[in-house]
């Protein structure tokens, strides 16, 4: 039986672990989305009925590649965490919701964990060797840190 410094070490790695692979997947979404041609998902965008297409593309793909980035770093967690889970909200609604739950059938059901999984992992600390909580345990740091 695990005693609790070996739970929160495994669930510290867990969580790297788990940021760095969702952070990889939307790197890849997102450098996709610049090696596809931004002018194609700006068409894409507009054909599906998303606002300001033109805005909007570029400002995916660089949320995408940058949030992806940050979450395998542990970089500005809070912050990347929200907006990458604001993006699989945008996607639901505009590209998944109609088609409904299953991801087979072009549904939600993907975009949606994404979604939840970028929640967790704003708010989880980031585990270990997250950027967020190497700078809070610096000599000097008046701060505490809650890093699981």
């Amino acid at each position: 039986m695990f005693n609790q410094v070996r739970l929160d070490q495994a669930r510290s790695v867990a969580v790297l672990l788990g940021r760095v692979a969702i952070g990889v997947i939307f790197f890849v979404h997102g450098w996709a989305k610049f090696t596809g041609g931004l002018a194609g998902t700006t068409a894409f965008f507009e054909q599906i009925g998303v606002p300001l297409a033109g805005v909007a593309a570029p400002a995916v793909a660089v949320l995408e590649v940058v949030g992806g980035i940050a979450l395998v770093l542990g970089a500005a967690l809070p912050v990347f965490g929200v907006l990458l889970a604001l993006d699989m909200l945008g996607a639901i609604v505009f590209v998944h919701a109609a088609n409904g739950f299953m991801a087979d059938k072009g549904g939600y059901e993907f975009v949606l964990a994404l979604a939840a999984a970028s929640l967790m992992i704003a708010f989880s600390g980031g585990g270990t060797l997250a950027v967020d909580g190497l700078w809070q345990r610096r000599p000097g740091s008046r701060s505490v840190t809650t890093s699981v």
